[in-house]
């Protein structure tokens, strides 16, 4: 090795660093999780702070995986999404952001995102009571269109003093950043739970598609599949799921259960309160419901994954159905919603 190349040897948090950016998510997290505070601020610092890692810095880090070494470079894009899932992963979005703070202070706060995902309508209800200045930066900080909704719903004696020190803004403060940040997050968090502050997801996907118009899921879907399988599969499984017959018609609901199987149905329902099970009986005769309830009663206790491969298999039973027109999910355009 060089003289040149022997004077750029890489620290051991650096070295660490390298060979966490090279791991999976998974395996990734999975160490981190194992670190103390102040062993996860140096690392995470350290990882902020390589910037192009080169590769004899990775065959130095990583002389094991020399596939992963004669990469040439880790790119810095994105480092500070990579490093947020990581800690998000490994220590929950509270105590992530809190380190994001420490080892990024620039680092985008998780509250101010999750403002960019949310109606108008519910942002004006978060946001109502506070001061028109913490109003304006608040609006300045999110895109423009929905800052022009939320600032039409404002009461009309609010919209004057918002637009008036919007104007009169200069740059925002580091400090401004963070105090809309800690309320948005208290507001949040009170309304939704700490779990809205959790963005993405297969469920959340299939609600885009659920939503969108046109038939996303046939075309979306089999893109999806060949890239990621498995991915495709959780977000079909999201699109339909067993609460979702809930809602069907008696008449529907006689259709589908023509099909079921009484062992699968009973299974099915094993894992149900009683409440949820109306909809299966309404549509059966008196007799039928009250033999279903005492199959229930006389079948003991069943694991839950009998009771999920159970209802699964009823839901692609209706899937089938509803894809041939003999039934209709949801809305009654026969589309999944």
């Amino acid at each position: 090795m060089s003289a040149a190349a022997t004077s750029s040897l890489l620290s051991r948090a650096d070295r660490a660093a390298v060979f966490l950016m090279l791991l999976g998510d998974e395996e990734a997290t999975g160490l981190l999780a194992r670190l103390s505070p102040a062993e996860l601020e140096k690392l995470g610092a350290a990882m902020m702070a390589l910037g192009e890692i080169e590769a004899p810095h990775m065959a130095e880090a990583l002389a094991d995986f020399a596939g992963e070494a004669a990469r040439e470079a880790l790119p810095r894009r994105g480092r500070d999404d990579r490093v947020r899932t990581l800690l998000d992963k490994a220590l929950g979005p509270a105590r992530a952001d809190s380190m994001m703070q420490r080892i990024a202070p620039d680092a985008a706060p998780r509250s101010l995102e999750l403002a960019q995902w949310l109606a108008p309508g519910v942002l004006v209800r978060l946001i109502l009571d506070e001061h028109p200045q913490v109003i304006a930066a608040l609006l300045l900080l999110i895109e423009p269109e929905p800052a022009a909704q939320v600032l039409a719903m404002l009461p009309l004696e609010l919209q004057s003093l918002v637009v008036e020190r919007v104007a009169k803004s200069g740059t925002i403060s580091a400090k401004a950043i963070s105090t809309i940040d800690t309320l948005l997050t208290q507001r949040i968090s009170a309304t939704y739970g700490t779990a809205a502050l959790m963005l993405g997801g297969p469920r959340e996907a299939a609600n885009l598609i659920n939503l969108a118009a046109g038939e996303l899921r046939n075309t979306v879907l089999p893109a999806i599949a060949e890239r990621d399988a498995p991915l495709a599969e959780k977000i079909e499984e999201q699109l339909f799921t067993f609460e979702m017959l809930f809602d069907l018609d008696p008449q529907a609901m006689g259709r589908l259960l023509r099909d079921v199987d009484s062992e699968k149905l009973v299974d099915a329902l094993k894992g149900l309160k009683e409440p949820d099970r109306a909809p299966f009986f309404a549509a059966m005769s008196s007799r039928a419901a009250d033999g279903v309830r005492d199959e229930i009663e006389l079948r003991g206790r069943v694991a839950r994954t009998e009771v999920l491969a159970a209802q699964k298999a009823i839901v692609e039973i209706a899937r089938g159905l509803a894809d041939a027109g003999e039934i209709v999910i949801g809305s009654g355009s026969g589309e999944f919603v």
